[in-house]
């Protein structure tokens, strides 16, 4: 694959460096050109009379997309005995049917997923195999309607071969690892071959364009962990890439295959444009000061501005699928969003999943199987889906110069000894992230001041919480006693 250069003429005016300070929590400011409207609020007369856009954002302070510079080994930042390494992080997904289950186990262990007090800590794996037992069946179906296992790791492989092509006709000779946080090669697997192979600097690219406390930072966190345990580790020169959503590259290559699929309808212009995002529960973001509300739609509106560019002004939205458990997640949900559009006769809607950069069981099955059926339903005729980006050569070139543009900043901040404490991260950005999340999720504050009846946020938090605390109850009896239904089924050992 021959690596696309960006144009520099076609370059924003203002770069910004891929390693600017941001802050943690953005302020909200309205953009001038775009009403700060969710299209579920809109009432059904408005759009009947203008393609108006559908999506407002909080748009971050300093806006722009990262543009590439041009960087080789002839920079001075390659000397001819350094072995550059770069470690691409990773969700994982089961290969077999016979994985889903310890694949949703690893999933459901990770404290950023599920988490518990300090009190009942020491149940996070019980209740991992209890989840995991439960919803297997289930998965298993949706993995089984799309060949019988997830296409992750073979695409994240593909995207690592091309990206080490890509760094080599860029003249930086370079190993691309992969590790996954919940499935083989785990991230601890990577680790050691890049020990084995004896690299002395490494840049570590999370494959998720936009930060989240759940995705780069459960890959982070866990980082953390093995190098500060390892002290070969410990003295190898290494930088942090945590988001790339802002790269030009990428939002070109976002833009470019919307417009293609859009092309495909009849009435282009009257397909509103549907971006489907992974959610993650609400307290993370209002509570724990999770950025990835705000890089999502600053993404979005990113995207949209580059589709403007091209005389392509299509109404649009942004949801959030693949939610679980009873408390409340970001919304709009994409379940309701797309049954609102159906109700106010939306009839063209193309699916544009805006945090997955490889086609897996949400896109596969989720979106293109249940989502697609219930849009049908919905009223909605004609269905259309962008493809996720996988190994789309702008894209990977684009992820090719953000390694290069970090080598500079690579041992910038390395660990110099097992005592430090420093952030694997450049500026400390994650690093002050996760001690921010740290510190909050030791007592998270009540959602609301006193309680409401009905189906509302307060009650469906609480609901979640005391459905919750039953579960504890019933692991605390069950491991002390020996006995119960957990035994009797084999989820928890006998004595």
């Amino acid at each position: 694959m021959n690596c696309p250069a960006m144009s520099a003429s076609a370059s924003s005016s203002r770069s910004y460096s891929t390693f600017r300070p941001r802050p943690l929590l953005p302020q909200t400011s309205h953009d001038s050109q775009r009403s700060v409207l969710h299209y579920s609020r809109l009432p059904s007369e408005v759009f009947a009379t203008s393609p108006l856009r559908l999506l407002g954002k909080h748009s971050l302070p300093s806006r722009a997309v990262v543009t590439s510079k041009n960087i080789s080994s002839s920079s001075g930042v390659i000397s001819g005995d350094e072995k550059i390494g770069v470690l691409l992080l990773n969700l994982g997904g089961p290969e077999t049917l016979d994985d889903v289950q310890p694949f949703l186990f690893n999933l459901f262990a990770d404290p950023d997923i599920i988490r518990l007090p300090p009190l009942f800590q020491f149940l996070q794996k019980p209740l991992a195999q209890f989840i995991s037992v439960a919803r297997a069946p289930k998965s298993k179906e949706g993995y089984a309607s799309i060949g019988g296992g997830s296409p992750l790791r073979h695409i994240t492989d593909a995207q690592a071969e091309e990206i080490s092509k890509c760094l080599s006709e860029k003249n930086v000779p370079a190993k691309v690892y992969v590790g996954m946080r919940y499935w083989h090669p785990f991230t601890e697997e990577a680790i050691e071959q890049i020990k084995t192979d004896g690299i002395t600097k490494l840049v570590v690219l999370p494959l998720y364009p936009q930060f989240s406390i759940s995705t780069s930072g459960s890959s982070l966190r866990l980082l953390e962990r093995i190098f500060r345990e390892d002290e070969y580790l410990v003295n190898m020169q290494h930088t942090v890439i945590p988001s790339w959503y802002q790269r030009e590259g990428y939002i070109k290559a976002m833009a470019n295959l919307i417009q293609n699929e859009l092309g495909k309808f009849d009435s282009p212009s009257q397909v509103v444009i549907f971006f489907s995002a992974h959610g993650v529960p609400l307290a993370y973001v209002e509570e724990a000061g999770d950025p990835y509300k705000a890089e999502m739609e600053e993404c979005v509106d990113l995207i949209m501005e580059e589709l403007d560019k091209r005389n392509i002004t299509n109404a649009y939205t942004l949801a959030y699928q693949s939610r679980v458990g009873p408390v409340e997640w970001l919304k709009p949900y994409t379940e309701e969003a797309i049954t609102e559009l159906g109700k106010k006769g939306v009839e063209n809607l193309l699916a544009v999943p805006i945090s997955f950069v490889s086609e897996h069981i949400e896109t596969l099955e989720e979106i293109d199987v249940e989502y697609k059926e219930l849009a049908l339903k919905s009223g909605i005729k004609n269905w259309g889906r962008v493809p996720a980006l996988g190994t789309e050569p702008l894209f990977i070139s684009d992820l090719a110069d953000a390694v290069v543009e970090s080598l500079p900043y690579v041992g910038a901040m390395a660990v110099s000894n097992l005592e430090a404490r420093q952030s694997l991260v450049p500026l400390g950005s994650v690093e002050e992230l996760l001690a921010t999340y740290d510190s909050q999720r030791r007592e998270l504050p009540a959602p609301v001041t006193m309680w409401e009846w009905g189906w509302t946020r307060s009650a469906e938090t609480w609901n979640g919480r005391a459905a919750m605390l039953a579960v504890l109850a019933l692991l605390v009896l069950e491991v002390t006693t020996g006995k119960g239904f957990l035994h009797q089924w084999g989820i928890l050992p006998s004595s």
